[in-house]
């Protein structure tokens, strides 16, 4: 498949979506997956997909679905931006790359190893409480507040600690943030058990965390202003490597992530779809193009 047909079939997509979609995707999952049944049959055959970890919890049920559709077998692989990018930058190979930060995926392009993109979702960024908001705060700007203990994970897995110190950073609370921290901690997943179990009382954290299974219904979620966010953190991609066996076979999976059906996990997973009207706006505001 071309670049232009990719561009076409992303046209598509885009054009299947709008409102309707992000209304609809979380609740119709299995209608999404019965009109998305024509996916070629690649029996017997196995598709290398590597991903920064944060997609995890999307992928893997999404790949589940495909495996079911196709009759073919995905052999996944989710770890931290910077060590799978490192890699692929050197001398590793995969046959179908998820990366974060879309500088990443132009420099795999740029050296011919990804032979095309396309937008796949967008994380964004939250403030959590403990369930019930004891502290009663309404903002980020509550972090300033006096008696308010707040939780901090700058050495989390790249980028991630990195961005949530600079939302609160660019949300001006940055230094009463870090001095009211009960620790600096360095994995989000492990240390927002913290604030579910009362003993922090706000963190910021992307919106993915408070829909991973152990922290179900742990939270209540408050909206940070968009204008606080990073920007190379929030897109995420998905391109076929110039090491897929069978190019077919990867840009049909490929058009399966990027499709209703496939979308649908990323939604659940607390991502922004690129598949959406919300995720067309980023897609440009953002210069998601594979260009």
């Amino acid at each position: 498949m071309s670049d232009d047909q990719l561009k076409v079939n992303r046209r598509k997509f885009l054009a299947a979506g709008g409102t309707a979609l992000a209304a609809t995707m979380v609740p119709n999952l299995a209608g999404a997956a019965e009109a998305e049944a024509t996916t070629t049959i690649y029996e017997g055959q196995s598709l290398q997909v590597w991903s920064c970890g944060g997609l995890a919890e999307a992928f893997m049920p999404a790949n589940a679905m495909y495996e079911q559709q196709s009759n073919a077998a995905i052999s996944y692989t989710g770890a931290f931006a910077g060590a799978l990018g490192k890699s692929l930058l050197g001398s590793a190979q995969t046959e179908v790359f998820a990366p974060r930060v879309l500088g990443l995926a132009k420099k795999l392009k740029a050296q011919g190893k990804m032979l095309a993109f396309q937008p796949l979702c967008f994380t964004k960024y939250v403030l959590i409480t403990p369930k019930g908001n004891p502290a009663g705060i309404e903002s980020i700007q509550d972090l300033k507040r006096d008696g308010i203990k707040t939780l901090c994970s700058p050495d989390s897995s790249p980028p991630g600690g990195k961005a949530a110190m600079g939302v609160l950073k660019k949300s001006g609370v940055l230094p009463e943030a870090k001095a009211k921290s009960i620790y600096m901690g360095s994995c989000v997943q492990h240390d927002v058990a913290d604030v579910a179990a009362g003993k922090a009382d706000a963190a910021v954290v992307e919106l993915r965390i408070t829909r991973l299974p152990r922290y179900k219904d742990a939270f209540d979620v408050i909206e940070i202003p968009e204008k606080f966010f990073p920007g190379p953190p929030l897109p995420f991609t998905i391109g076929v490597m110039k090491w897929a066996k069978d190019p077919d076979f990867a840009h049909d999976f490929v058009s399966f992530i990027t499709s209703e059906a496939g979308q649908a996990h990323f939604a659940t997973a607390g991502f922004i779809p690129a598949l959406s009207e919300e995720g067309e706006r980023l897609t440009a505001k953002y210069g998601v193009v594979d260009a």
